[in-house]
């Protein structure tokens, strides 16, 4: 890399989402530090940053995205060195996650090198060790919490610097740091899949391939691929809607985009409209909607009485949007008798709320999750949740089933979806549905999807889980 130090990622290899090339970007590497510490510690403090980064100074918001999203995957590293480093406890937390970040980004070709036989990201950040400490050190500054602790900084910096190998050897001890996941959740899914728990851990912390899903309404799959290939984009198809971009595209510039052709949307996800029996005219329920690719995955397909749930208006008013842009609202239907949509902001579970008395045929319940199949998309997860968390949710989730089971007609069907690789969220929770929901039979589905390689070392799909139930006559 460079030794510029007003230039910030310019030999940094991209991860798969950064939605905005960074290559070019003219901005001072210590900023970056800076707002990207500050944005971590928030993280530590319990805000997404799904939250945080769309609040960001947009010229900022890509390289933040960038370190950020690079760090808490490795985050267990930086703290692990930082303790080692540190003869007492850090002056503050801010400072304890600038130090943190920046030997987190110092040792990432230390720890490459260790997993040289294993999958490893091709696109972790590489800075001149220089650069970089140089470029921390300047960060500090730039915060009052942080400004009187440069010279500690410096020096943590430059003692890992001189002992790398020692230090990294020793932090390579902790089952934390070998996993870049908490204790508890390497325990969980290592007694829940203790042949894969190790591969599940490992693809966790690679970054997601774009997946589309072309809008059958508006184009055939192959007439998009072609369109793609001749703007020089090369795609693979996954699924009779899905296509896996071959590199990371700003969304908005791939062709097609304003003209509502694609989603984007993981393979995952695109198979719940295969286990559901729909037809043209069908009264359908899409409970806890938002952001909506379901439900334009189903619109896509069938001429549907749709009503859309979601608690958060805000997030209603995303899958409006959505909608507009691949042409599914009612208006661009007018004709069509059988097309119908509504959408209401409302908790799935206060029928009073919501419920007209009109049973519906399906029901889609895609219900709040601890979302530990989406890991790597959403880093911050791992650090966002508890271990509490996966019996609060799983508690939840049957408050909501329970209630929509009871707008189901006789002989309906609901499908119970989660973006979790929990048990307790999964198989466990569809145990417990059949038998307590009343005249329940579940039928075959594609139950849990666990986001492993495949025999090419490609991760296609996130974690998901289907059950399918069909309401007794």
């Amino acid at each position: 890399m460079t030794d510029e130090a007003d230039f910030s990622i310019l030999q940094s290899k991209l991860e798969a989402e950064f939605l905005t090339p960074l290559t070019m970007l003219q901005i001072p590497l210590s900023e970056l530090l800076a707002e990207t510490t500050t944005i971590i510690h928030q993280v530590m403090q319990g805000q997404s940053l799904s939250r945080l980064l769309p609040a960001m100074d947009e010229r900022h918001r890509a390289g933040v995205q960038a370190l950020s999203f690079f760090a808490l995957r490795h985050w267990h590293r930086g703290l692990a060195l930082s303790e080692q480093l540190l003869s007492k406890k850090a002056p503050n937390p801010l400072f304890k996650s600038l130090l943190a970040l920046s030997l987190t980004l110092l040792s990432a070709e230390d720890f490459a090198e260790l997993a040289q036989d294993e999958p490893q990201a091709s696109d972790y950040p590489v800075y001149e060790a220089f650069t970089l400490v140089n470029q921390a050190v300047k960060a500090a500054t730039l915060h009052r919490k942080t400004a009187p602790f440069k010279g500690l900084l410096n020096a943590c910096l430059r003692r890992y610097q001189r002992e790398s190998a020692s230090l990294v050897a020793q932090v390579m001890q902790q089952v934390e740091v070998r996993y870049n996941f908490p204790a508890w959740w390497i325990d969980a899914l290592a007694k829940a899949y203790p042949q894969d728990y190790a591969a599940l851990l490992q693809a966790a912390n690679q970054p997601a391939a774009l997946c589309l899903r072309v809008n059958r309404r508006q184009v055939s799959l192959a007439q998009f691929q072609a369109k793609l290939a001749a703007a020089g984009i090369r795609t693979k198809q996954l699924d009779e809607d899905a296509l896996m971009l071959e590199q990371a595209i700003p969304v908005p510039q791939i062709p097609g985009y304003a003209e509502g052709h694609f989603s984007v949307q993981d393979l995952a996800a695109q198979q719940a409209i295969k286990m559901l029996p729909l037809k043209d005219g069908m009264r359908v329920l899409d409970a806890c909607a938002a952001p909506g690719g379901k439900t334009a995955h189903m619109l896509e397909h069938y001429d549907l009485d749709m009503s859309i749930l979601d608690v958060d208006a805000r997030r209603l008013a995303q899958v409006h949007e959505n909608l507009a842009r691949l042409k599914l609202l009612k208006a661009d239907h007018a004709d069509n008798p059988h097309y119908q949509i509504r959408t209401v902001a409302a908790d799935a579970a206060a029928l009073d709320r919501w419920y007209d008395g009109k049973p519906f045929d399906v029901i889609m319940a895609d219900v709040p999750c601890t979302a530990a199949g989406i890991v790597r998309r959403h880093p911050d997860i791992k650090w966002l949740r508890r271990p509490e968390d996966v019996h609060k949710t799983a508690a939840l989730q049957r408050r909501i089933v329970s209630a929509l089971w009871s707008t189901l007609k006789a002989g309906g069907h609901l499908l119970y979806i989660t973006c979790s690789i929990f048990p307790e969220e999964g198989e466990l929770q569809a145990t417990y549905l059949e038998k307590q929901l009343p005249g329940a039979q579940r039928l075959p589905a594609l139950g849990q999807l666990l986001a492993l390689p495949d025999e090419h070392g490609i991760v296609k799909h996130d974690g998901f889980f289907y059950a399918l139930f069909r309401k007794s006559d």
